[in-house]
C-alpha cells in the first residue's frame, strides 16, 4: 500500500468518526471545534506535502482545504446556536460537509483501487 493511500484512508477514518460523534453523541462545541482544528492540522501536515500528485489530486485538494475552513465557521454557528432546534442544524450541515470531504477522499482513492486490480 502507497504511503499517500495509507494518509488519505487515515483522513477517511478521521472524518468518519468525527462525522458519527457529531451526529450519534452529544458533542459539545468546544471538543468539536478542537477535533475539526486537529482534522485540519492533519490535512496540512500530512496531506498537502504529499509527493507525485497529478492536477485532479490537486484539484480536489483545493476543494477539500475550502470544506475545512467552511467547516469550522459551521462549528463557530454551532457555538452560538442558541435553540437545540438551530443546533440541530448546525450539526446537520456539519455533517453533511464531512460526508463531502469523504467523498472527496474516496474520489482521490479510487483511481489506485483500480490500478491495483
Amino acid at each position: 500500500m502507497s504511503l499517500n493511500r495509507e494518509k488519505y484512508l487515515t483522513l477517511v477514518t478521521l472524518l468518519e468518526q468525527l462525522r458519527s460523534d457529531a451526529t450519534t453523541t452529544q458533542i459539545v462545541a468546544p471538543e468539536l471545534r478542537q477535533r475539526v482544528a486537529s482534522l485540519q492540522q492533519f490535512f496540512r501536515q500530512q496531506i498537502v506535502p504529499l509527493p507525485d500528485q497529478d492536477w485532479r489530486v490537486q484539484s480536489y485538494q483545493t476543494e477539500m482545504s475550502k470544506q475545512l475552513r467552511l467547516l469550522e465557521i459551521d462549528v463557530m454557528f454551532l457555538q452560538g446556536a442558541r435553540q437545540a432546534s438551530t443546533a440541530q442544524t448546525r450539526l446537520q450541515t456539519i455533517s453533511d460537509r464531512l460526508t463531502i470531504l469523504i467523498q472527496y477522499c474516496d474520489a482521490i482513492l479510487q483511481p489506485e483501487a483500480e490500478g491495483e486490480k
